[in-house]
């Protein structure tokens, strides 16, 4: 059976829990989930100095999850949209890694030109960069935040829905977009319950990141073994053990 570790590079092990559950509805009882909580960092990500943290938990976690019984997995979702660490756990993995925020942005570009709505206003400048950096940027039209970041969406669903709702359809709008990706672990789910009120596809980050992982890998392995091409010093043991010796 395959197996696909799921990363919360925050410290809510009730994300964690949240992204187990639709993942594992996701992709279905013929592939393992296997979802893990970063071991240092911020309850939730979001700004700049969180998300940096992030990343290293990302590897972090990645690097513990090898030494477990479980072993190698045969794909790596990071369960955050934003993807901290994506492109550096990547380079290290000899299995194919991706991220909420990546596949969500490959599946909506299907669709035409997209908008992002997503929780916590400081994540709109680091999502921009990241579509940059991906070569989504010409098909991104925008990004409406609502001031509540995403832990506190999905503390109270009802309200959420509500906020959510008037976000995407104002992002339909405003853009004249062709779908609207929802974004966020914790808005896991939500996407269906705002899908009959907008006219657009509506992508749920969680259900596409899960879905690209295992079926439409983004890009072929990097290495045929885990590892990092330099030495590090004061890491976790089982990070210092990846590092070039």
């Amino acid at each position: 059976m395959r197996q696909l570790l799921v990363i919360n590079p925050n410290t809510s092990s009730s994300v964690t829990t949240l992204l187990q559950q639709h993942v594992q509805s996701a992709v279905g009882s013929h592939v393992t989930v296997r979802s893990v909580t970063a071991r240092f960092g911020a309850p939730y990500i979001s700004d700049e100095a969180s998300y940096a943290v992030a990343a290293h938990a990302a590897l972090d976690a990645w690097a513990a999850a090898l030494t477990a019984p479980e072993g190698r997995p045969d794909a790596v979702l990071i369960g955050c949209f934003g993807d901290p660490g994506l492109q550096a756990l990547r380079e290290s993995s000899p299995v194919p890694v991706t991220g909420l925020a990546e596949a969500a942005f490959i599946e909506a570009a299907r669709h035409g030109r997209f908008a992002v709505v997503t929780g916590g206003e400081r994540w709109a400048p680091i999502l921009q960069r990241l579509a940059q950096s991906l070569g989504h940027a010409q098909a991104l039209a925008g990004i409406h935040t609502v001031a509540p970041t995403g832990a506190q969406l999905a503390a109270d669903p009802v309200a959420a829905r509500q906020l959510l709702t008037e976000a995407c359809l104002n992002a339909v709008r405003q853009l004249g977009v062709q779908t609207v990706i929802l974004g966020g672990a914790g808005l896991a789910g939500m996407a269906a319950q705002i899908q009959p009120f907008v006219n657009v596809p509506i992508v749920d980050s969680v259900i596409a990141g899960a879905t690209w992982a295992l079926r439409n890998s983004p890009l072929p392995p990097q290495r045929g073994t885990p590892g990092f091409d330099v030495p590090w010093v004061a890491l976790s043991p089982e990070l210092t053990q990846l590092g070039l010796r």
